[in-house]
């Protein structure tokens, strides 16, 4: 039996599978087809290999090669079972990566032979960037070209229909005593992925279903509760067990990420906000690193501030074990969604603004100094959604002068997320679907989002990364319009464009030296000033245009001294023993 996994990537409120990132859906697929037949051949493809495939297009993210690339159709040809994974329900703007939609998907696979299963979050529709609502005819285009979509867990209808198909039920959820010969099995997959192994980072789950939503009901707009109707949490064991697996195929950078917040696994149920529980998250993490101990990466995502801001010092543990087992640069991105407490109040929001400011100081206290990697230990990230029903100008000016009032007490917050809200089926959302605001305060959001770009995020930038800072081990991924473009491997890393063209797929340690709205430009160390592009020097503070004409002019230099003569005895203190010669 020869089976074709074609991931589209996948983005929802409590998970990412977009690349570098290889999320749960392909690994859990992988293992539960290979533990239903053994014997079976099991094909990772990307959408990205169809896409180069079938509409010859040059592959976005880099110049790797897969290992099926060059097979592509002839697997979907042979293929006695394509699995599709898609589904986007948190859109953003991607480096290196661009998920698919049914649409794209149908067109690729409709003339091949093989039963079409759907998986992951898609059966619900995927969101387009900026989008408001999911239109029916993708969910109609679905059930034209699939025979099977999957509503329950992928991994478990595989494992049933390959045993019997006359058993599957697309409806089925699994649980973690039956994930975790998937999960183990799966993780031999990271193999066919592009990006292994330096450069794939894994998502690893510990926790489904959302806590607040168990006692008091979910978010308005979120998909989480909606798929999962109650909370598990996944046995330490298994975690460890599923990290050790990737981690001997040589996996090195790991986020645990899978889970609505971080600070709520293993808590203790109570209504909006759960009781945490930091002597389970050290176990965790303890165990994480005793079976990876030259981890390079091991970040995490969401939390609640309610559950910082509300149990401090319970929350400062966890803080100072996610920091000890952990690595810099980690970001723990906080639902605020709006800082107006009616429209909170009517979508049944996660925090309020004054406990998502404290959750904001707590972090920033336990982990906002800097890491050996350039960047603070561990600082909190903002989830903004603009159009929620409620909204009135006011609300827009709430969120922004909350966002400001971060910033002139002297906080760090790694970044702020700001999306239009998307109507999901099955959400509460969904039955409030009149009285979203998107279309109507169009330009409201329009001009609120400016402000904040312009006058909170660039501020913020700076602050975070100074000039002069030095950000290690950044990848470079992608080369556009005379810039290169990378980014540390991890948890909502910041993009740095190099004003230059720089091989592709390797580290480079960078030297900032100007700040965007939500990127920064840096320069590859050493900078070699006798062999420099003009325009790399003149990007350097202190320099300009007129004095690396002067540069030019006088090279080569034979000694830092008379590079310093020329340059002026400004630009030293940013440059001294980050030049070569």
């Amino acid at each position: 039996m020869i089976v074709a996994i074609v991931d589209g990537y996948t983005d929802e409120p409590a998970g990412l599978g977009v690349p570098p990132y290889l999320g749960i859906y392909p690994r859990y697929a992988y293992g539960a087809i290979k533990k239903a037949r053994k014997e079976a051949e099991v094909f990772y493809l990307t959408i990205d290999d169809l896409r180069a495939t079938f509409k010859g297009e040059d592959r976005i993210r880099t110049k790797n090669k897969t290992p099926n690339f060059p097979n592509t159709r002839k697997i979907l040809e042979k293929a006695d079972v394509i699995v599709y994974i898609g589904g986007l329900h948190t859109p953003g703007k991607y480096l290196s990566a661009v998920p698919s939609q049914v649409e794209e998907i149908a067109e690729f696979i409709r003339p091949f032979k093989g039963v079409k299963i759907l998986g992951g979050p898609a059966f619900m529709g995927s969101a387009h960037a900026g989008g408001t609502k999911i239109t029916s005819r993708e969910l109609l285009l679905a059930r034209n070209v699939f025979d099977h979509i999957v509503y329950g867990d992928l991994e478990a209808f595989l494992f049933d229909y390959l045993g019997n198909p006359k058993d599957a039920d697309p409806f089925r959820f699994r649980d973690y005593v039956e994930l975790r010969d998937y999960a183990i099995i799966g993780a031999e997959v990271v193999k066919q992925f592009p990006d292994y192994p330096e450069f794939v980072i894994v998502e690893i789950e510990t926790q489904r279903g959302c806590p607040k939503a168990m006692g008091i009901g979910g978010c308005s707009f979120c998909t989480e509760p909606v798929r999962y109707r109650k909370v598990e949490d996944r046995p330490v064991e298994d975690v460890v067990a599923e990290v050790k697996a990737l981690y001997d195929l040589g996996v090195r950078h790991f986020r645990v990420g899978r889970q609505s917040c971080i600070f709520s696994y293993m808590a203790k149920p109570n209504g909006r906000v759960p009781i945490p529980n930091p002597e389970a998250i050290e176990k965790l993490f303890r165990g994480i690193r005793s079976v990876a101990p030259e981890v390079k990466t091991l970040h995490v995502d969401n939390a609640n501030p309610a559950v910082i801001a509300n149990y401090p010092e319970e929350s400062r543990k966890i803080a100072k074990t996610l920091i000890e087992y952990g690595t810099p640069g980690n970001v723990v991105a906080f639902g605020l969604e709006s800082a107006d407490p009616k429209v909170a109040k009517l979508n049944n929001l996660n925090a309020t603004a004054e406990e998502t400011y404290e959750a904001v100081k707590i972090l920033n206290e336990i982990g906002g100094r800097r890491g050996p990697n350039g960047m603070p230990w561990l600082l909190p990230g903002i989830n903004i959604i603009f159009g929620l029903p409620g909204e009135t100008k006011k609300s827009y000016e709430l969120t922004f002068q909350f966002l400001k009032k971060l910033l002139e007490d002297g906080l760090m917050v790694r970044r702020i997320n700001i999306r239009q809200v998307v109507v999901f089926p099955g959400t509460p959302l969904w039955n409030m679907r009149d009285k979203v605001k998107t279309e109507k305060h169009k330009t409201l959001i329009q001009h609120y989002k400016y402000k904040i770009r312009h006058e909170i995020d660039l501020p913020m930038l700076k602050r975070i990364v100074p000039v002069g800072t030095v950000l290690r081990d950044v990848r470079a991924e992608v080369f556009d319009n005379g810039l290169t473009y990378g980014r540390q491997i991890g948890s909502y890393s910041l993009i740095v464009g190099m004003p230059k063209e720089v091989p592709l797929n390797r580290f480079y340690d960078v030297l900032i030296v100007d700040h965007g709205f939500r990127s920064i430009t840096g320069i590859p160390l050493p900078i070699n000033v006798n062999r420099e592009n003009p325009k790399v020097l003149q990007n350097i503070p202190g320099i300009g245009k007129k004095r690396a004409v002067s540069i030019l002019a006088k090279r080569p230099f034979k000694s830092e001294e008379d590079f310093f003569k020329v340059a002026g005895e400004e630009v030293r203190p940013l440059l001294e023993r980050k030049i070569a010669l």
